[in-house]
């Protein structure tokens, strides 16, 4: 039971937004931050990740069960209902709404509704519709960073108004933001194309799915790739982190998510993409830590 609530939870993925909602926390608050602070941000965040998971699955019974890698997932095998499992998504969203509304402030509360939102009733049932549901999902994975970002700058003053807007448009949120939002497409075209064939029995409209020879689907990567790129020059340019200590290390990662982009798109085979998606997997947490130590906090 506690494996099948892992899965049905996604656990691991989840992880994924403990990790990013950290650093956008940390990022925003420096080294003067308030422990309860971040445990209510990271807690609300997290239920939410979860929550999201579950209804995620529940909308997708039926593709998971035409698909070899998701039949054996809790619901689709059947060793857990589909009436509990909306029970347990109901309980943590709501969870996690109310938890960050009363302990980190609105604004959190906000953006994980948003997240939800566009997670669940704009990219689930879009990716049966539009390849272009891979953008929308990227929308909705480079959010969780800004929760961070926001919950750190705590409950409202009484002097401000009811919702900062401002705390979303900061120069720091918006490179966590594009930075989380470019990181996924490489990483999940990749994915769609060594498994175009699960996605179609599946059902799911994905842009790797006609693409037999990958030309389409490598370019699409090795572009985004290059926008990855790019960005590391943003927040130089802003003045959000120590050139020095940030731009080699930062160059050095995107140069090497960009040259196996490259042979991807050159030869376009399994192998290349799978180089390409363990590429992915050590980029994000390797310019999370070059941005964690390059930072100028205040």
């Amino acid at each position: 039971m506690m494996n099948d609530l892992l899965v049905l939870t996604k656990f691991r993925l989840s992880a994924l937004v403990i990790v990013t909602t950290f650093v956008g926390f940390w990022l925003r608050r420096g080294p003067d931050w308030s422990g309860w602070l971040l445990f209510h941000t990271l807690l609300g965040s997290s239920f939410a990740a979860f929550g999201a998971a579950v209804f995620n699955q529940l909308m997708e019974i039926g593709p998971d069960s035409r698909m070899t890698r998701t039949a054996d997932r809790p619901l689709p095998s059947g060793r857990i209902s589909p009436g509990a499992a909306f029970g347990i998504g109901w309980l943590l969203s709501a969870f996690a709404l109310i938890h960050l509304g009363a302990k980190a402030n609105i604004e959190a509360a906000a953006l994980t509704a948003l997240t939800l939102a566009v997670y669940l009733f704009i990219y689930t049932p879009l990716k049966k519709q539009s390849a272009a549901n891979t953008l929308v999902g990227a929308v909705s994975g480079a959010l969780p960073p800004l929760i961070g970002w926001a919950g750190a700058a705590g409950q409202t003053p009484a002097d401000a108004r009811y919702f900062r807007w401002e705390l979303l448009v900061e120069p720091g949120a918006v490179y966590l933001f594009a930075l989380l939002f470019l990181w996924q497409l490489p990483h999940f075209l990749a994915i769609n194309w060594m498994y175009r064939d699960e996605y179609r029995r599946g059902g799911f409209v994905m842009l790797a799915n006609e693409d037999e020879e990958g030309v389409r689907t490598s370019r699409h990567a090795l572009a985004y790739s290059v926008a990855t790129l790019l960005l590391m020059f943003y927040p130089v340019a802003r003045g959000l982190v120590n050139p020095w200590l940030f731009l080699p290390p930062a160059l050095l990662l995107a140069g090497w998510l960009c040259k196996l982009a490259l042979v991807f798109q050159k030869s376009p085979d399994r192998v290349n993409a799978r180089k390409l998606f363990f590429c992915t997997l050590a980029y994000l947490p390797g310019s999370l830590i070059v941005t964690c130590l390059a930072w100028k906090h205040g």
